[in-house]
């Protein structure tokens, strides 16, 4: 059975669309698009891209030993996919599991803040200032990230602007942060066409579902 959505926000329930209401609706964050998780399969990888109003980034090729193990989409058949998540785990750069999410969104939706556990739904001031703390190449083009402040202490959270959304990196331990400031990722959007990917997936990332 097909979890129920929650908010995107605050990964709270949601209250249903009605006869009244199109809309999804949370009692704090008033109406939201649905937040769905998926397990890591191609038939999930494939339902997300084809749903996505935004990119769905993901470094390729992937880091030595990194995985697929999950994806996620803010959105409904209304909206379509207006957020979208790619979750990848593997080695850390110092011991142990290492976790990473991809976001992409349009502004205003706040996933991407709720993950870096902050409260706005966008990240807020410093993202622009000053020299950037890491880049991605995205289509041969280097795009900056800035290094978020006031996030907890267990990850480190990049953010900046993609083809017109926000892209966030958000990775635990937050010594993983090296990875992204260090390594200058090939990031793909999975829902350009005619693109054959065959991905590796690993378990399901339990930080796709905070418990808030």
């Amino acid at each position: 059975m097909r979890a129920a959505p929650v908010c995107p926000r605050c990964f709270g329930p949601l209250h249903e669309p009605s006869a009244w209401s199109s809309a999804w609706r949370c009692g704090v964050h008033g109406d939201v698009p649905p937040l769905h998780t998926h397990r890591p399969s191609d038939a999930a990888f494939d339902a997300v891209r084809r749903m996505a109003r935004v990119p769905v980034w993901m470094p390729w090729p992937l880091p030595a030993g990194w995985l697929v193990t999950g994806f996620a989409e803010a959105g409904d058949e209304r909206s379509g996919g207006v957020a979208t998540v790619v979750a990848l785990s593997g080695p850390s750069v110092t011991w142990g599991p290492a976790d990473m999410l991809l976001v992409a969104e349009e502004p205003g939706v706040g996933l991407g803040a709720a993950y870096a556990g902050l409260s706005g739904p966008d990240p807020g001031d410093g993202v622009g200032d000053g020299p950037p703390h890491a880049k991605v190449d995205i289509r041969g083009h280097p795009t900056p990230l800035w290094c978020v402040e006031g996030v907890p202490p267990d990850r480190a959270v990049y953010v900046g602007e993609a083809l017109g959304n926000w892209l966030w990196a958000i990775a635990w331990p937050a010594e993983v942060g090296c990875l992204i400031a260090l390594t200058e990722f090939d990031l793909r959007d999975l829902s350009d066409p005619d693109q054959i990917f065959d991905l590796p997936y690993g378990a399901f990332s339990p930080r796709l579902q905070i418990d808030r």
